[in-house]
């Protein structure tokens, strides 16, 4: 506990909380559709550790570079891919700084590096993971009619790298975003309310 300072790492919790106030600015361009840097973040570690299973990679190692992925852009921002064009970003100095004096900084600052790398199999499945969220999110706007989304579907496939990712990504897009709802409980469900007869 001693390479810790509380008050630091008190500024840094503060700090990871901006981005459930920070936007995906993607969805702008889509015109439906929304999220936050957090829940992206959140979900993505949560594919992570399915695709590093399905991979018998280190899950916990994937996981964590999904967590992490994003913490920059409590800083910089979410720079969509129009944004990007135009403008540049330090998301390495604006990590380091977030970290600066935390004790975390060597171990998050490796797996981002690692990640921007995509030198490892764990950073190609985080890679996936970031696009497959997208993907689910992308699924979802489109069964609800957004007739752009396909075209952005079709995009965020192809930058797919793992075996798993792709058949992952394939099935997301042949299932309907509304199935594990409807298809969960006994059909009988739906017309009882209640579950009793």
């Amino acid at each position: 506990m001693s390479n810790f300072d509380l008050n630091r790492i008190t500024h840094f919790l503060y700090e990871v909380g901006m981005l459930k106030r920070t936007p995906r600015t993607g969805y702008q361009f889509l015109g439906s559709g929304s999220e936050n840097v957090a829940e992206h973040s959140f979900r993505a570690a949560v594919i992570g550790y399915i695709l590093a299973g399905m991979a018998g990679a280190d899950q916990s190692k994937t996981v964590l570079m999904c967590l992490f992925h994003d913490l920059h852009e409590s800083r910089v921002g979410d720079m969509n891919y129009v944004n990007r064009i135009y403008n540049q970003t330090d998301d390495r100095r604006a990590l380091s700084d977030a970290l600066e004096g935390t004790g975390l900084e060597v171990e998050i600052l490796q797996l981002f590096d690692e990640l921007e790398e995509v030198n490892s199999t764990e950073a190609s499945l985080a890679h996936d993971a970031d696009q497959l969220d997208l993907i689910l999110n992308l699924k979802e706007q489109q069964d609800l009619g957004n007739k752009y989304a396909a075209k952005w579907l079709k995009y965020a496939a192809q930058r797919l790298r793992t075996s798993e990712g792709k058949a992952l990504g394939l099935q997301i897009m042949e299932t309907d975003h509304t199935d594990w709802w409807f298809n969960g409980p006994d059909r009988s469900w739906w017309i009882r309310k209640n579950g009793k007869k």
